[in-house]
C-alpha cells in the first residue's frame, strides 16, 4: 500500500467535483486520516480551475458516517475545522471518494456555523436529490452538531494527535 492517497469529492450522480493528493496517516476498516501538504494543488473540475492550498490539513474520511473533517493547521495549531455533509466515503485502491451533499459545518475563530445552505437547496433541485436524501443530509447535520458538542470521535483529540506529523 502506498502512502499517497487521492481524495475525490463528487457531486450527486458521481460527477467529479474536485480532487487533491494527500499522504496516508491512518487507515482502519471504518475511516482514514490523511495529511494535506502545504502547497498542494486542488483540481476543481466544476470551476475548471486549479487552486494552490497554502496550509497543511489533517483530514478525516469515514466509511460509515455522513461527514468529513478537514482541520486547517497553521503554526502547529488547528486554525479552523471544515466538515462536509456527504454520503459515506469509499476507498478504491489509493483513492478515497465521497459524494458531497453541499451542507457544511465549519468552525472559524472558535465559532461553529452552518454554511452553504443555499448551495444545498440549489443542488437538491439541480441534481434532483431524492426527498429521503434531503432529509438524511439535514439529519446528519444535526447528528454532526451533537457529536461535536459531546466531543466524540473524531472530535475527541483524534485529529490533534496527528499535529506532530506536520513538519515545522
Amino acid at each position: 500500500m502506498t502512502n499517497q492517497i487521492t481524495i475525490q469529492a463528487l457531486k450527486y450522480g458521481d460527477l467529479l467535483h474536485y480532487e487533491w493528493n494527500t499522504t496516508l496517516l491512518e487507515k482502519t476498516d471504518s475511516h482514514v486520516f490523511v495529511l494535506g501538504e502545504y502547497g498542494r494543488q486542488l483540481h476543481h473540475y466544476t470551476k475548471q480551475n486549479v487552486f494552490t492550498i497554502e496550509n497543511w490539513t489533517i483530514e478525516y474520511f469515514s466509511f460509515d458516517s455522513w461527514f468529513t473533517v478537514s482541520a486547517d493547521v497553521v503554526g502547529g495549531k488547528i486554525q479552523q475545522y471544515y466538515c462536509n455533509i456527504n454520503q459515506p466515503a469509499k476507498m478504491n485502491g489509493n483513492t478515497v471518494s465521497f459524494v458531497d451533499l453541499d451542507l457544511d459545518y465549519v468552525q472559524r475563530k472558535g465559532v461553529w456555523m452552518v454554511v452553504d445552505e443555499d448551495e444545498f437547496e440549489t443542488n437538491a433541485m439541480k441534481f434532483e436529490y431524492p426527498q429521503e436524501l434531503i432529509h438524511r443530509a439535514e439529519q446528519e447535520l444535526r447528528n454532526l452538531k451533537d457529536l461535536i458538542s459531546r466531543k466524540e470521535f473524531p472530535f475527541d483529540g483524534a485529529i490533534e494527535k496527528f499535529l506532530e506529523r506536520i513538519p515545522k
